[in-house]
């Protein structure tokens, strides 16, 4: 009908955007519009008015978050349609002039969505305090990882690793728990774990590393997270491994640290949180940490190149996932450790790993959304599944990385106490 609901957003949307419809749009009175595939379903005039007060992005967010919006058919799919427009550079910024801003008023007020703006969803964050301070990065951190250890333990396998794994088969019954397995191997190969050596976790979780390292390479460890939560889940898993007196964890940050030295450091997705001012000060501890010729495995996400207008992820992560969070091109990461004083021996990209990793993650959480749901409720079980199926896209199609930098703080005289050859590899 052409003057129906539908008919009448999809004309604004289209001239706002200047491209056709990505994907389909059905609006309350059950009117639909638009291409063959994913549909994007307004339940309620109260999803445009989140849209009218907070076009892009965010808007979309919380009317899909609070269940105002959702989309039927393949999310990934509409993902995907929406993003094939972007770098074909034919879908705008949603950036509203006078005119628009006009226009949409008029549309609103003859479909009847005028109103004060809605509030926001409670899962928002909302952060006070100097941004990377100490009490508001626990803040931060204490947002996405104490949302609940009952919830990661759902998600997440038995090793309770938050990270991208190492996919090493494509044998049947491989699956996230061996990928995850052969990560943390892979880790501590690179960093030529030996018994008795001293291992240092920068930002260690649930512990899996921990664990691993000191259960089938002998170490001695030391690791620290900001998760009061985590540092709970930790202390429970050495109790049941035996490990007590070989191995502590600390809820402390990284610039408290103070019983150097350790033969080996590793921080497994950690620096992504210290921020762009503060991460000259990490590198260096880091490099503080390290005996001479010790090991650094830093694993880390990256996003884009030098001037990047989302290291943060963007509106929905930055308000929903990972406040504060900052993602930096792989070269500016390789330049602060240089700048600290390491040498880099090795960058390993495991990209297309993140996909696999994060998909089984999403799959996960879909074959347990009752589950879910019970436990952290129904907003913040859309929350994750919008951040899992963006996630994995983002990493597919190049727009997110992830890489392992092995580094090495040398000798004196120069010497790395490396092999000649890559063995870990």
């Amino acid at each position: 009908m052409p003057n129906s609901t539908a008919n009448r957003l999809a004309t604004f949307v289209e001239r706002l955007l200047g491209a056709p419809l990505p994907i389909a749009v059905r609006t309350w009175d059950g009117e639909r519009v638009g291409p063959e595939g994913p549909t994007v379903v307004l339940k309620n005039r109260r999803a445009l008015r989140r849209l009218l007060y907070a076009p892009g992005e965010l808007g979309l967010a919380r009317a899909y978050v609070s269940g105002d919006l959702d989309v039927e058919g393949d999310l990934t799919e509409g993902f995907r349609r929406i993003w094939a427009l972007t770098r074909a550079g034919e879908l705008r910024r949603v950036q509203l002039a006078p005119r628009d801003w006009a226009g949409a008023a008029g549309l609103a007020a003859r479909l009847g969505v005028l109103g004060l703006p809605s509030k926001p969803p409670e899962e928002e964050a909302r952060l006070t305090g100097v941004l990377h301070s100490l009490r508001r990065d626990r803040s931060a951190i204490a947002h996405h990882y104490d949302l609940s250890n009952a919830f990661y333990q759902l998600l997440l396998d038995d090793s309770m690793a938050y990270s991208s794994g190492y996919w090493t088969s494509e044998e049947p019954g491989y699956g996230l728990a061996q990928a995850q397995h052969d990560k943390l191997e892979l880790i501590c190969r690179k960093l030529g774990l030996r018994p008795g050596m001293r291992l240092l976790d920068v930002g260690c979780g649930w512990g899996s590393l921990l664990v691993h390292a000191a259960k089938h390479h002998g170490v001695r460890a030391v690791g620290v997270t900001l998760s009061a939560q985590q540092v709970q889940h930790v202390r429970a898993r050495l109790k049941q491994h035996d490990l007590e007196d070989r191995v502590e964890v600390r809820q402390q940050d990284y610039r408290e640290l103070t019983d150097a030295p350790f033969d080996a450091v590793a921080s497994v997705e950690m620096g992504e949180h210290v921020g762009e001012e503060n991460y000259p000060t990490y590198t260096n501890t880091l490099f503080r940490m390290l005996n001479p010729a010790g090991r650094l495995v830093l694993q880390q996400m990256s996003r884009g190149r030098a001037g990047d207008t989302a290291p943060g992820g963007g509106a929905f992560i930055e308000r929903y996932i990972a406040p504060d969070m900052t993602m930096r091109p792989l070269s500016r990461t390789l330049g602060h450790l240089e700048t600290a004083g390491f040498e880099i021996r090795d960058v390993h990209a495991l990209r297309e790993h993140y996909v696999t990793t994060v998909r089984e993650w999403a799959e996960t959480l879909e074959f347990h959304w009752a589950e879910a749901v019970a436990l952290v409720g129904e907003v913040e079980a859309r929350v994750w599944r919008l951040y899992l199926v963006g996630g994995a896209l983002a990493f597919e199609e190049n727009r997110m990385g992830v890489d392992q930098i092995l580094a090495v703080r040398p000798t004196e005289t120069g010497g790395s106490g490396l092999p000649a050859t890559r063995e870990w590899a």
